[in-house]
């Protein structure tokens, strides 16, 4: 009995040891900044926007040709700027604009990551394009992988043409768990509660997702077209995370951002 009693208590010792390390360290694992970036980028100027909280952050821009729309783009966690324009390969070959975010704590920039972090970048994005004179009708909001949850919160924050989440997030704690099923979800301090704001987002949405994606699941796909049943749809066949930098689905994304009204 006594080994049983000190067994259970090394069993419940490990696990709060193990839940206070992933509370402490999560962000680091959801936000892996890369240690390289890039400093310029032809067909593209560095600019500056700067946050709320005081935040001088980078960002690279070209402007729209005439009659195009302006993306504005959020790449994925582990991910930089050359890597966004990788995969804004398709819409800049049509001629729309692109305003590539670069989050705080990466690329150079101050600061650390966070769900209220990224949103205050996004705001910053927005308020420097609107300075630069491009209205929010005309601003096509794009977010990759964990990019679906700033991206999605500006598409509800403001007036904007369309709303495209690429391999995006439900939720962010719905993730985790089908990574880590020990997980609670209570434990997970960022949500990206996307499938939540859905509703809220007044622009046309469009969710495209790899058929064989195994970080973010296919079920997210499935849970937000439940919460926005007039999205546009696609399930691409055979394709994996790594979505938004194949030809195929840039042509798809170029595609459907031209027939916008």
């Amino acid at each position: 009995m006594k080994a049983a009693i000190n067994l259970l208590v090394f069993v419940v010792v490990l696990a709060l040891a193990v839940g206070a390390l992933f509370y402490t360290q999560q962000r680091r694992l959801f936000f892996p900044a890369p240690s390289d970036y890039p400093q310029t980028v032809p067909g593209f100027r560095l600019v500056h926007s700067l946050t709320d909280d005081g935040l001088r952050l980078t960002a690279f821009y070209r402007p729209a040709a005439p009659g195009k729309k302006t993306i504005l783009f959020f790449h994925g966690n582990g991910d930089n700027m050359l890597g966004a324009i990788e995969a804004t390969r398709g819409p800049a070959a049509a001629g729309h604009g692109l305003m590539l975010v670069e989050y705080r704590g990466y690329g150079g920039n101050p600061g650390k990551p966070s769900e209220a972090g990224l949103y205050s970048d996004g705001e910053a994005a927005m308020r420097w394009l609107g300075q630069a004179g491009v209205p929010s009708r005309e601003i096509v909001v794009v977010g990759n992988s964990i990019g679906s949850g700033p991206a999605t919160e500006m598409a509800r924050r403001h007036k904007v043409a369309a709303l495209v989440l690429l391999s995006g997030l439900s939720d962010l704690p719905s993730v985790v768990r089908s990574q880590a099923a020990f997980i609670p979800r209570w434990l997970v301090r960022d949500r990206f509660d996307n499938a939540a704001k859905l509703a809220q987002v007044e622009a046309p949405v469009f969710l495209m997702h790899g058929a064989s994606d195994t970080l973010v699941k296919p079920d997210n796909l499935d849970r937000l077209v439940r919460a926005r049943r007039d999205a546009t749809v696609a399930r691409v066949a055979g394709v994996g995370h790594e979505l938004a930098y194949t030809a195929g689905a840039q042509a798809i994304l170029a595609k459907w951002i031209d027939a916008l009204p």
